[in-house]
């Protein structure tokens, strides 16, 4: 009797395992079975063009960001139009991240005007996109939205990575308030970007950094090259079985349009900035953290 109540149990506990990796099996099998047959170019295309169906056409814009071919230039100007003018917040925020992976220097202007949008997805993407363009008009509407407390966390936290690439007093006075922020992850993304922009490291600690900040007529004499950060997770079962297609994750690298040979910050009236670069040492490349993909 205590025989079969002990394989009930088992079995029970059995099914229950079962049921809760469904979904990840199920993910695992849709991944692999992508492998044998995915979306043709073309079809993605009509997909990304469908302005009917905002699923399809949010998905098509993906796999064709995705792809090594997203950046010809007849999917930037899709993507250019569908981050201003599409309807659907979703699709929206799809052709902003587009854009940013594929856009130029000159689109920054583009995305950060969507830093006002009413949808959260579509700021959170807008916020995302600047990290990886490099634009100096735009990096005053970036610290002004960061220290907007009504604005959402996420939101912020990506703004206070983005003003790692801009070294000037705005962008330090903004990362430094930052640091009071209650919001530890705030505070380390702020910390983080301090330090590219400084290459001093004080944590946390406002107070130190400011006191630093003050007793230096250089404080970006040291600034280190800014990386935007990429996403990265587990490589599943199946894509590991799929050897003829390995998965590939996207490494950090500088943003478009920052010059990362002879740096130089830009003019201030306080005079704070200085040459990044000088004779003795030179920038080094690091990782931000952040959720961006």
């Amino acid at each position: 009797m205590k025989t079969s109540r002990r394989r009930i149990l088992s079995a029970t506990a059995s099914a229950i395992l079962l049921i809760a990796g469904c979904d990840s099996i199920s993910e695992d099998f849709n991944d692999f079975t992508e492998k044998f047959s995915p979306p043709s170019p073309f079809q993605a295309a009509v997909w990304a063009s469908d302005f009917n169906d905002p699923g399809l056409q949010r998905r098509g814009v993906i796999l064709l960001s995705n792809a090594t071919f997203g950046g010809e230039r007849t999917y930037v100007d899709l993507y250019r139009v569908l981050s201003t003018e599409s309807s659907d917040p979703l699709v929206q925020a799809a052709g902003i991240r587009a854009l940013g992976r594929w856009g130029s220097p000159e689109d920054a202007v583009v995305i950060a005007d969507q830093l006002e949008n009413e949808y959260r997805q579509v700021r959170l993407e807008a916020s995302i996109a600047l990290q990886r363009i490099h634009e100096e008009s735009v990096e005053d509407r970036i610290w002004r939205r960061l220290v907007d407390e009504s604005e959402d966390e996420a939101i912020r936290i990506e703004l206070a990575i983005a003003l790692g690439q801009y070294p000037t007093d705005s962008a330090f006075q903004a990362l430094a308030m930052t640091l009071e922020d209650r919001s530890l992850a705030m505070n380390l993304a702020a910390a983080d970007s301090l330090r590219v922009l400084t290459g001093r490291d004080f944590g946390i600690d406002g107070p130190a950094w400011l006191s630093w900040y003050d007793s230096t007529k250089t404080p970006f004499a040291q600034v280190e090259i800014f990386l935007y950060p990429t996403f990265e997770r587990p490589i599943t079962f199946f894509e590991k079985l799929a050897f003829w297609d390995p998965t590939v994750f996207e490494k950090p690298a500088p943003p478009r349009g920052l010059d990362i040979g002879g740096r130089s910050t830009y003019d201030d009236e306080d005079g704070k900035n200085a040459s990044v670069t000088d004779s003795k040492s030179s920038p080094k490349p690091t990782k931000n953290v952040g959720e961006g993909s």
